[in-house]
Formats: structure tokens, C-alpha cells, sequence
């Protein structure tokens, strides 16, 4: 059977995707909202919100959500990020309607009690203080807020400590209601499913909240610019951004070759120059997020400070040619097969396929099918993304982060020397 894209009555869209021969299923339940859609007072709700459902929904209490789930040799879990938030659960065929009604609970019915707001506050305090303390997690914080100044999409995921304070039952409610909206919802189920049965549970568990207006958003600027955070650490953790194609952008299957021939691999031009030719770096990697209107390309290298400035120079140099240059024959027949190949292992997996068409249909307001993806991979030229290079490096100004000893400090001002030389 074929992907089915439905639409309830209340906007709510439901994918069915069955894989002939499975025993397991995996619902995604996806959102478009998360991080972005704050206010600077807001920062850090959506994902406090995500932990608060958790905590109690429905007639279920905190461990009544994961025991049921469990109890069906099924598991459940979450996400928030900057436009979206996920509520995922696998499971074996016949236990649909538990997940169904779970998720449901979740989404539109948490118990969302005082006493345990204040508690969560506390376990998200942690948690900032956790990430602020693992180098190589701030570090990314340190570059999203030095790419997007100013911004709902430079500020944490997580928020602070003082814009959780004001959060209570009402404000939080109002929230949810705002964020957890049908009409951008998306309810995704691949592996044993059947349609019938998914349409009648669908309607029973989500065709019946209300939406609610989410204010417009503004367009997202890559501002750039630089950042830096002394430590007394052993190595420095580097990042370097440009801005890159968003996901809805025709330039979007080019730059993820982009990404992945500049240093997507132990083959890529940034492993083999800075890693395996200098031993400049013990890790180092490159990667492309796109957001629904602008993206970025990020380089992230650990290495020792002493080296961190010629590495940030081979880093600057490795983009330049590649986008002057492009790519040899070699490298972009290397780089379909790997995004192909990645593709095609990621239909494997029912989770996989169940999160990635209910991202597209946020994204795009339909499925992609895989072949369609590997079709658009396949027909990009070295000569687009030479275009697409020049155009990145033409269009941006760099956003850098550097986090360890204070000799490495300079490494983003040498990046974007590199890039102009």
C-alpha cells in the first residue's frame, strides 16, 4: 500500500504508512511549534512544557504513562526543538489505540499540577546548568545566538532560569493550548497499521480539539558575528557557521552535498586536510540545519588550543576552494551514494519513516516519497553547487563560537580572515 495523507475536520493531518510483514508500528505525533515561536518572556516554555505532560495527563500519573506504554513491550518519548515538537512511541501490532489515546492525553488533557511545575522548574535549572557545563554543547548554544542575535531562534531551547520563573498553571496552559494546536498538527503511523482502524482512533483522540491562532512569525536573519568563552579546559571546541538554503529553498538537496562532501564523512575534505593530513583535530565535522526560511552550514572541530587557529584557517580555506573549485567527479558521485544510501536505511526503520513524512508535512504540507528525494539528490551538478557555495559565502556574515584556553580565542576572527584571503 501506498503513503495516505488525511485531514480531520479540526486540521489536524494523519499519514498512514503501512510496511507489509511488520509486527511493530511507530506513531509520531509532530507539532509545528517549539522554541522559535517564543517571546523573548517565553523562552524555555515549550520545552518546559514537554517535560510538565509527562508528569501527569488524563486519569494517568506520571508512572501510569510510561507502564502502560511499557507494560505493551512499548516505549515513549519526546522532543522539543526550535519549530517543532515530537511525541514518539513504538510499539508491537494491536497496542495503536493505547498509543493513540496516551499521546492524545498528553497533547490535549495534561494535569499540568502546581506542585510539579515548581518541581520541573527545578530539573530544568539542572539541566541549563548541565549543558552550560559540557563544552561541547555550549559551545553550539554560544554560535546559535552569535547566528541569530537577538532572535526566538538565538535563544536556548531550554530558556533560563528567570524566563521559567513566571511559568504556572494558567500561563503554561494557555501555552499548550497555543502550542499544541491541531491545526499544525501532524499524526504519523508507519509499520502494522491499518487504515481504517487509524482513521477511527484519530478521530476519537484528535479530531475534536479546538485550534488555536499562533501570532505570526517574523522571518529569521542570520546576523552573525563572534563569540567567545575562556575556560580553563584541555581542548578548545570550535564553531563556525554560514548561512545556508532553508527547507523549503530549491537549493536545499544541493547544499546537503555541500555539507557532506566539505565534512560529512571520514572521507570529506575537512577529515582527510585537518584530521588525517595535519592532525589538527580529534574530531571534526560539518552539518546543515535548515529552518523553515533561512539555514545555516556549521563547522565543529575539538582540538588543542595551540592549533586552533590553523585549524580555523584550514577550516576557512577547505570552504572557500570548495565553493570556488567545486566539487571533482569523485567526490559528488561519493556524496549521492552516501545521502542515498542513508535514505534508503533510514526506510528500514518505521520510526525513521514515521518522524521524517510527518517533518515533511509540517514543511511542505505533503509526504516525500524517498525516490523523489533521491531523484533531486541525483540531479544536482558540481556547476549548482558552485553557485550555491559562492552564493553562501557571498550572502552571509559568519557566525563563530569558541569555547576553551584563551590561546584558541582568536580561532573565529581567523576563520573569517580564511574566508576573505
Amino acid at each position: 500500500m501506498s503513503i495516505r495523507l488525511h485531514t480531520l475536520s479540526n486540521g489536524v493531518r494523519l499519514i498512514c504508512d503501512p510496511l507489509p510483514g511488520r509486527r511493530t508500528f511507530a506513531l509520531t505525533v509532530a507539532v509545528a511549534g517549539g522554541a522559535r515561536m517564543e517571546s523573548q518572556g517565553q523562552s524555555g516554555w515549550s520545552h518546559l512544557l514537554e517535560h510538565l505532560v509527562f508528569k501527569g495527563a488524563g486519569d494517568m500519573g506520571a508512572r501510569d504513562i510510561v507502564e502502560r506504554i511499557e507494560a505493551e513491550g512499548g516505549t515513549i518519548n519526546a522532543a522539543t526543538g526550535y519549530e517543532r515538537t515530537s511525541f514518539e512511541v513504538r510499539g508491537v501490532d494491536g497496542s495503536l489505540p493505547l498509543a493513540m489515546q496516551v499521546v492524545s492525553d498528553l497533547v490535549f488533557r495534561p494535569t499540568l499540577d502546581p506542585v510539579e511545575i515548581e518541581r520541573e522548574k527545578d530539573v530544568v535549572a539542572q539541566e541549563i546548568a548541565e549543558a552550560f557545563d559540557t563544552p561541547d554543547d555550549h559551545v553550539f548554544e554560544m554560535a546559535q545566538t552569535a547566528a541569530f542575535d537577538g532572535q526566538s531562534l538565538g535563544r536556548p531551547i531550554l530558556g533560563s532560569v528567570d524566563s521559567l520563573k513566571p511559568v504556572n498553571r494558567d500561563n503554561i496552559e494557555a501555552w499548550r493550548a497555543t502550542l499544541y494546536s491541531p491545526d499544525r498538527m501532524v499524526v504519523s503511523v508507519s509499520g502494522a497499521v491499518d487504515e481504517a482502524e487509524l482513521l477511527k482512533l484519530a478521530e476519537i483522540w484528535f479530531g475534536q480539539a479546538v485550534a488555536t491562532p499562533l501570532p505570526e512569525q517574523a522571518e529569521a536573519r542570520f546576523v552573525g558575528g563572534h563569540r567567545a568563552l575562556n575556560r580553563k579546559i584541555e581542548q578548545a571546541n570550535l564553531v563556525f557557521q554560514i548561512a545556508a538554503p532553508g527547507a523549503s529553498s530549491d537549493d536545499l538537496h544541493t547544499a546537503r552535498l555541500f555539507t557532506e562532501i566539505l565534512g560529512g564523512g571520514m572521507a570529506s575534505r575537512l577529515f582527510q586536510s585537518a584530521r588525517e593530513e595535519r592532525g589538527l583535530a580529534y574530531a571534526i565535522d560539518a552539518y546543515l540545519e535548515p529552518y523553515a526560511d533561512v539555514g545555516l552550514l556549521g563547522i565543529y572541530a575539538g582540538a588543542a588550543a595551540e592549533r586552533s587557529l590553523e585549524l580555523a584557517e584550514v577550516c576557512g580555506r577547505e570552504l572557500v576552494q570548495l565553493a570556488e573549485q567545486g566539487p571533482s567527479e569523485a567526490e559528488l558521485s561519493r556524496a549521492k551514494a552516501v545521502l542515498t544510501a542513508g535514505l534508503w536505511m533510514a526506510d528500514e526503520s518505521a520510526a525513521n519513516r514515521a518522524g521524517r513524512l510527518a517533518t515533511q508535512t509540517l514543511v511542505y504540507g505533503q509526504p516525500v516519497p524517498s525516490d523523489v528525494l533521491v531523484a533531486g539528490l541525483q540531479a544536482v551538478t558540481a556547476e549548482q553547487m558552485k553557485a550555491v557555495g559562492s552564493h553562501m559565502l557571498a550572502n552571509s556574515r559568519p557566525a563563530t563560537a569558541v569555547l576553551g584556553p584563551k590561546a584558541a580565542s582568536k580561532a573565529g576572527e581567523r576563520f573569517v580572515k580564511a574566508l576573505s584571503a
